[in-house]
């Protein structure tokens, strides 16, 4: 069996997440994709993140009645910082031996590979499908190769349709009372509006005021 795996906050979930996963699992022939919403995303510490289950159930809506692709809650389940190779390794638990596991990531992710928790760990337990980040081209494989040992074996490079949008430019509109319709699946966009997520916050609120 041959599995995608596509981490991330999802905060919000938009249609170059589905995009990406599409195109992988066309390309690369997998059996499905899992999107695996973090729990506490390690990286954005400190950073103020939407409540997991919200996040937990617009990617549910973003996917649903596509069987191609999956939610994975293993991040959400596991307390503490989200690190992938945790993730990883938990996933092989769950599955059967032999199963194939590819972790997909842009080339800005690949760029700091080095800096995330066991990274020779982690291309032992997934092949790295590396997709395009509109703005961000460069990646020096071979200096990460010195970094990481064996990465280059590992990493795999998919062309995709570039679609140049990000969560954090979704929830930037949404705070701004911009439109943002037709960047997320219409259940998205409605579960955004009913629960009234990515709002101002009253301080900017006031910040505004004459």
């Amino acid at each position: 069996m041959k599995i995608g795996v596509l981490g991330g906050t999802f905060d919000p979930p938009h249609i170059g997440h589905l995009v990406i996963a599409q195109e992988v699992w066309w390309r690369l022939g997998l059996d499905k994709v899992l999107f695996v919403p973090a729990g506490e995303p390690w990286h954005k510490a400190g950073e103020e993140v939407t409540p997991a289950h919200h996040r937990e159930t617009m990617v549910r809506l973003a996917i649903a009645g596509d069987p191609r692709f999956e939610l994975s809650r293993v991040d959400l389940q596991r307390p503490g910082p989200t690190y992938t190779v945790d993730t990883l390794t938990e996933l092989r638990q769950i599955y059967p031996p032999g199963t194939e596991f590819y972790f997909i990531l842009g080339t800005d992710a690949l760029a700091q590979l080095p800096s995330w928790r066991s990274p020779e760990r982690l291309i032992e337990l997934a092949r790295l499908v590396v997709v395009p980040r509109p703005g961000f081209e460069g990646v020096d494989l071979r200096l990460l190769e010195v970094q990481i040992p064996g990465l280059e074996r590992a990493v795999e490079f998919v062309e995709i349709p570039r679609v140049g949008i990000s969560s954090s430019e979704i929830a930037r509109r949404l705070a701004m009372g911009g439109p943002v319709r037709y960047l997320v699946p219409d259940p998205v966009y409605e579960y955004i509006k009913a629960h009234k997520l990515y709002l101002p916050s009253p301080e900017a609120l006031r910040r505004d005021d004459p």
